[in-house]
């Protein structure tokens, strides 16, 4: 079954399209005043369907940046 596509996760990827670079989860979290548990949930769900990608920096709990699945390509 289909999942649909919630107002958050549609919020979370304009946010990332419209970003020069990638956003720390605190960054997406604070921008779409959402909490933080909600946001990083979103966010893996996106990473894990492949329409975004993440990855983990730093120690411990870490800090995840995130960036659209084109942000590096070269025109």
């Amino acid at each position: 079954m289909l999942k649909k596509e919630d107002n958050l996760e549609k919020k979370i990827q304009k946010l990332l399209a419209k970003a020069d670079s990638p956003l720390e989860t605190r960054e997406i979290e604070t921008s779409l005043k959402s909490t933080r548990i909600m946001t990083l949930y979103r966010l893996h769900n996106l990473r894990g369907e492949g329409r975004i990608q993440g990855k983990q920096i730093g120690s411990g709990k870490g800090t995840w940046i995130w960036w659209q699945n084109n942000a590096f390509k070269k025109n």
